[in-house]
């Protein structure tokens, strides 16, 4: 049986819950993991995703900022979410599923996305990012993270050169700075993780899942970045048979999020 998981950074579930319900119809996918939900968990709208196909969740939800979300057509467990850093924004949530025999566990992250200057020294909001990419990092390196795992979300960092409209320009941009896209990649290696949407798509390919609002055109102007991952231990990602961005979900509404899904599918 095929398995299909998506990511979105869908910026206000309760502004854009009309967008989600389209997407889960026409693509289908049995999980999708979404950041930035901005809301409670007691104002997510469960019984409205219950009712289109997704009953099973796992919410961690914040007032008015940040907050993840998991929902999906296969039963889920274990639910947890992990306090980065000491400081308690809701930015992972976590359960467990089985599929085809095989128990396996989905992480959803939103990494902080770093503030606008690219200085530990004088930008709090950047050391917290860096931070947080070394505390997951050490977390990969316990036992439970060997096998059977797959992690997923904004990870607000474009690692490649073709993972951003221009590398030349954006390598003092946040997000795409050279000790920004070292730590993932490090982190990457060290857990021996499968980048699934590149082990598809070429890296030689112009690849984004993100474009700003404050582009008055962003298709023609094209200026993204792929910051939106989904990542699988070896054993996992040996099964993955597809990824594919959802380019147009960013022209959807009139108020779309800037950012749009990324799924892959396992054999």
């Amino acid at each position: 049986m095929s398995l299909t998981i998506a990511t979105w950074n869908i910026n206000s579930i309760r502004l854009r819950r009309p967008m989600v319900e389209d997407f889960l119809a026409e693509y289908k996918p049995d999980i999708l993991c979404l950041q930035e939900i901005k809301c409670t968990d007691d104002q997510f709208p469960a019984n409205e995703f219950a009712k289109v196909g997704y009953p099973h969740q796992a919410i961690h939800g914040q007032k008015a900022y940040h907050g993840v979300a998991i929902i999906s057509r296969l039963p889920l467990r274990k639910i947890s979410s992990k306090k980065c850093c000491g400081i308690d924004h809701a930015r992972h949530v976590s359960a467990r599923f089985e599929h085809n025999n095989k128990e396996l566990s989905v992480h959803n992250f939103y990494i902080p996305a770093g503030g606008d200057t690219p200085d530990v020294e004088t930008n709090e909001k950047f050391k917290h990012k860096l931070d947080f990419l070394e505390e997951m990092e050490n977390w990969f390196s316990e036992p439970d993270f060997k096998s059977g795992q797959i992690i997923t979300g904004d990870f607000n960092i474009a690692p490649h050169e073709n993972d951003v409209w221009s590398h030349k320009q954006l390598l003092k941009v946040v997000s795409h700075t050279p000790i920004e896209t070292q730590k993932l990649d490090q982190m990457l290696e060290r857990g021996k993780w499968t980048d699934l949407v590149r082990k598809h798509i070429p890296h030689e390919e112009k690849l984004y899942s993100w474009w700003s609002y404050r582009a008055k055109d962003w298709d023609s102007s094209n200026k993204g970045r792929r910051l939106d991952h989904i990542w699988a231990t070896g054993d996992v990602a040996q099964h993955s048979n597809a990824s594919i961005i959802i380019r147009p979900a960013r022209g959807w509404s009139e108020k779309p999020s800037d950012h749009v899904p990324v799924l892959v599918h396992f054999d």
